[in-house]
Protein backbone atom coordinates (compact mmCIF):
# COMPACT_ATOMS: atom_id res chain seq x y z
CA UNK A 1 0.00 0.00 0.00
CA UNK A 2 1.56 3.36 -1.13
CA UNK A 3 -1.12 6.28 0.70
CA UNK A 4 -2.65 5.61 3.86
CA UNK A 5 -6.22 7.56 5.03
CA UNK A 6 -7.14 9.29 8.39
CA UNK A 7 -10.02 10.94 8.51
CA UNK A 8 -10.64 11.93 5.04
CA UNK A 9 -7.31 12.96 4.53
CA UNK A 10 -4.72 10.94 2.42
CA UNK A 11 -0.79 10.60 2.82
CA UNK A 12 1.49 9.10 0.51
CA UNK A 13 3.48 6.93 2.37
CA UNK A 14 7.27 7.89 0.80
CA UNK A 15 6.50 11.26 2.32
CA UNK A 16 5.76 10.67 5.89
CA UNK A 17 8.67 10.70 8.36
CA UNK A 18 7.21 9.55 11.55
CA UNK A 19 3.83 8.04 11.96
CA UNK A 20 2.79 7.57 15.78
CA UNK A 21 -0.25 7.64 18.64
CA UNK A 22 0.44 9.42 21.86
CA UNK A 23 -1.44 11.32 24.13
CA UNK A 24 -1.79 15.09 25.17
CA UNK A 25 -1.51 15.87 28.58
CA UNK A 26 -1.36 19.32 29.94
CA UNK A 27 2.00 21.11 30.99
CA UNK A 28 0.75 22.92 33.57
CA UNK A 29 2.21 26.39 32.04
CA UNK A 30 -1.34 27.35 31.35
CA UNK A 31 -4.79 25.97 30.76
CA UNK A 32 -4.32 25.73 27.20
CA UNK A 33 -0.45 24.35 26.50
CA UNK A 34 -0.69 20.54 26.27
CA UNK A 35 2.42 18.42 24.95
CA UNK A 36 2.91 14.86 23.50
CA UNK A 37 3.40 11.80 25.44
CA UNK A 38 3.63 8.14 24.74
CA UNK A 39 0.97 5.90 25.68
CA UNK A 40 3.08 3.41 27.36
CA UNK A 41 4.47 6.44 29.54
CA UNK A 42 0.77 7.26 30.23
CA UNK A 43 -0.02 3.64 31.02
CA UNK A 44 2.65 2.37 33.24
CA UNK A 45 4.42 5.74 34.59
CA UNK A 46 2.30 8.39 35.00
CA UNK A 47 0.58 7.06 37.67
CA UNK A 48 -2.60 9.90 38.03
CA UNK A 49 -0.11 12.91 37.88
CA UNK A 50 -0.89 14.30 34.33
CA UNK A 51 -4.61 15.52 33.33
CA UNK A 52 -5.24 14.10 30.08
CA UNK A 53 -6.93 16.08 27.55
CA UNK A 54 -6.85 14.60 24.42
CA UNK A 55 -5.42 11.54 22.28
CA UNK A 56 -4.08 11.83 18.95
CA UNK A 57 -2.28 9.88 15.94
CA UNK A 58 0.18 12.20 15.03
CA UNK A 59 1.87 12.20 10.87
CA UNK A 60 5.21 14.32 10.21
CA UNK A 61 5.94 14.55 7.15
CA UNK A 62 8.73 17.22 7.09
CA UNK A 63 10.16 19.84 10.16
CA UNK A 64 7.61 22.04 9.37
CA UNK A 65 4.49 19.82 8.22
CA UNK A 66 2.93 17.97 10.72
CA UNK A 67 -0.82 16.94 11.42
CA UNK A 68 -2.49 16.02 14.01
CA UNK A 69 -5.72 14.25 14.60
CA UNK A 70 -7.32 14.49 17.90
CA UNK A 71 -9.27 12.17 19.66
CA UNK A 72 -11.74 12.74 23.14
CA UNK A 73 -10.99 9.49 24.69
CA UNK A 74 -8.65 6.25 24.01
CA UNK A 75 -11.19 4.20 22.82
CA UNK A 76 -12.16 7.02 19.99
CA UNK A 77 -8.24 6.79 19.46
CA UNK A 78 -8.05 2.26 19.31
CA UNK A 79 -10.64 2.32 16.90
CA UNK A 80 -9.16 5.03 14.61
CA UNK A 81 -5.48 3.43 15.04
CA UNK A 82 -7.18 -0.17 14.10
CA UNK A 83 -8.77 1.61 10.73
CA UNK A 84 -5.17 2.46 10.40
CA UNK A 85 -3.93 -1.25 10.90
CA UNK A 86 -6.17 -2.43 8.32
CA UNK A 87 -5.02 0.15 5.99
CA UNK A 88 -0.92 -0.50 6.49
CA UNK A 89 -1.36 -4.66 5.97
Amino acid sequence: MSTITIEEKTFDLKNVKNLYPAVLVKTGYDDTETTEMSLAWIDIESKGRVEVTGYGIFVVISDTEKHSFIYKDRAELNDAIAKLATQLK
